[in-house]
């Protein structure tokens, strides 16, 4: 596979010398010195922000430090992943979390003076011209500084929990950082990190599956007890903050920053629900085009069909960018641009952190991916779909940064919106049944991964939390609460599940947004909409695609929905066309994969 694209990112560019740079490290000094004066602003009793200009002046400083800190913490994101044994990088990573409290800080005195003001001020002041952009965000921020604790106790709770709460979360990558998987793989003993060892598990041959989760599973059998006291200590940390801000519902946070009703939720989960018998179907062909009685876990993401060519890093580059030229020339540029300028650490090497993610620099107005691409169809799906995310950011630079503040079920539409683009193009244009329906079945593993996956550890979550109520939950009670939402999500379809699954997966340690599951599968049916919109409308409908993700930051889901499409998703309707949709290419993998 000949490849002539850059595969390491260029993060020099945005501060020469990684973890040494010493342009980072004075930006750092100077973002801690603004934010002191941010500080020493809301700190005063007298600080009259009913006064026009006083507003417009703390308004702007609040923005600037936004978009820093976010410079900042894209940086230190970028290189504890690239190397998770940088250990300039995770001191890096404690001092801008440090920073990132003594923001949060500020904001807590900042809002005690929003809620100060009057309603008729209040009223008066957003109808400025200079605040009517950001009208929403100002909003937003006022109403829910009165459902928290007292600013002084909320600048506690976010002072202790730089030490505490995110510290817990940070254990995890230093977990990740020194498990070393050691497998048989031709005739050769190899020492595999997190991130290799799951790509393995897409491998064409069962044994090589088999093999690789075996020793996955010891790997992280061996840290569960490590990572039960990390979860259990995160868990605990937000039931007390819950409890002391008088929060009943443990899903209150995740549906206020995703800005969406619970009725919305439960109207998703409900329409995939609805279709499970389609799901079951899917993967008992599967499992029988497999010639295994029933699939293992380690069978889910397995190839279907002889055509497991491996696509070089270049070949999927040139595939991207003409498919999404397809629907959209500006989608195209933008991603040839990401490949020319090196915004994307996509190389297959030891030491990377597992999975991808895209994270946005907006000093800079970039933005840089990170995965592990191997060649394999899912590499290539991963590839559109961080793209899809940087795009999204791109058309929102414009933009007053308290607008630019999109929530990640939201963010997720983006992405699987771009994922979409590519692996439909890829399906219609399949040269031959077989190819078609190689393609097909990966379209099909997204389905799964979404209504099923996704479903099992939102199922877990809520379980763990009910229980953790009662105490610290062992780690094996752990494994059971993990093994008991996998066999209702996948409806007992298959042989065996992963029961360290809540051990080895990153989303469950983050902890900048609690429930970090039920975001993508409603971002994944919610781009499927907008998808199914765009076919229907052509090359006219781009425009509206750009207008519907600047609206993303400044408006709940409910209204985004209305506005853009007319379309009530609080409705078990609305989300039932398009897990339909989703699931009627199971009827095509069914026919194609019939015994004639």
């Amino acid at each position: 596979m000949e490849n002539q694209l850059p595969q390491r990112w260029d993060l020099d560019v945005i501060f020469p010398g990684g973890s040494e740079s010493e342009e980072f490290a004075s930006f750092l000094r100077l973002l801690e010195t603004d934010i002191a004066a941010l500080q020493a602003q809301v700190a005063q009793a007298d600080l009259h922000l009913e006064n026009k200009e006083t507003f417009l002046h703390v308004v702007s400083l609040v923005q600037s430090l936004a978009v820093r800190i976010k410079q900042a913490g894209a940086f230190i994101s970028c290189l504890t992943a690239q190397n998770v044994k940088d250990e300039s990088a995770k001191q890096l990573n404690g001092r801008v979390k440090t920073i990132s409290a003594s923001y949060s800080a500020a904001l807590s005195s900042w809002e005690l003076h929003l809620l100060a003001i009057d309603e008729e001020n209040w009223s008066a002041l957003l109808t400025e011209e200079e605040l009517q952009p950001i009208a929403f965000s100002l909003q937003e921020r006022r109403r829910r500084a009165k459902e928290k604790l007292p600013a002084e106790q909320e600048v506690l709770a976010s002072d202790l929990a730089v030490d505490g709460y995110h510290a817990w979360g940070d254990l995890y990558n230093t977990i990740v950082g020194r498990i070393s998987i050691e497998v048989e793989l031709d005739g050769e003993t190899k020492h595999l990190s997190v991130g290799q060892a799951a790509n393995l598990m897409s491998h064409p041959d069962r044994k090589v599956r088999e093999h690789v989760f075996a020793k996955w599973q010891e790997a992280w059998g061996k840290e569960t007890e490590l990572c039960a006291m990390a979860l259990n200590h995160l868990g605990g940390f937000r039931l007390a903050l819950y409890r002391h801000r008088g929060w009943d519902s443990i899903l209150r946070e995740p549906l206020e920053i995703g800005r969406m009703q619970e009725k919305t939720l439960d109207a998703m989960w409900q329409a995939i629900n609805n279709r499970k018998d389609k799901l079951v179907a899917y993967l008992n062909r599967k499992a029988k085009l497999l010639g295994v009685e029933k699939l293992g876990w380690a069978d889910v993401g397995a190839p279907v069909g002889s055509q497991t060519k491996k696509v070089s890093y270049d070949e999927a580059a040139a595939m991207i960018v003409e498919h999404f030229g397809r629907f959209n020339p500006n989608m195209a540029q933008f991603a040839q641009r990401a490949f020319d300028e090196a915004w994307i650490e996509a190389e297959d090497r030891p030491g990377k952190r597992p999975g991808g993610f895209c994270t946005s620099f907006p000093v800079s107005q970039q933005s840089r991916i990170f995965m592990t691409y191997a060649g394999n169809a899912s590499n290539v799906s991963t590839l559109a779909h961080e793209l899809g995310h940087a795009y999204h950011q791109q058309v929102m630079w414009h933009l007053p940064a308290l607008t630019q503040n999109y929530a990640m079920n939201v963010a997720e539409t983006a992405s699987t919106f771009a994922e979409m683009i590519l692996a439909d193009a890829a399906v219609k244009n399949a040269a031959s049944d077989e190819e078609r329906l190689v393609l097909l079945e990966d379209k099909l593993q997204s389905v799964i991964a979404f209504f099923m996956n996704i479903q099992a550890r939102f199922l877990f979550e809520k379980n763990f939390y009910e229980k953790r109520k009662q105490g610290l939950v062992r780690a094996a009670e752990l494994d059971q609460l993990m093994l008991d939402a996998q066999k209702e999500a996948y409806d007992d379809a298959l042989a065996d599940y992963e029961p360290h699954f809540w051990a080895s997966k990153l989303h469950f340690y983050i902890t900048g947004y609690p429930f970090y599951n039920f975001p993508y599968t409603f971002g994944y049916l919610f781009s499927m909409s907008v998808y199914a919109r765009a076919l229907q409308e052509g090359e006219s409908f781009a425009a509206k695609y750009d207008a519907l993700l600047q609206d993303t930051g400044r408006m709940r889901v409910e209204d985004l929905a209305q506005k853009h499409m007319g379309e009530d998703m609080t409705t078990v309707e609305f989300w039932q066309s398009a897990v339909d949709l989703a699931v009627a290419d199971i009827d095509e993998f069914l026919s194609l994969t019939e015994e004639k």
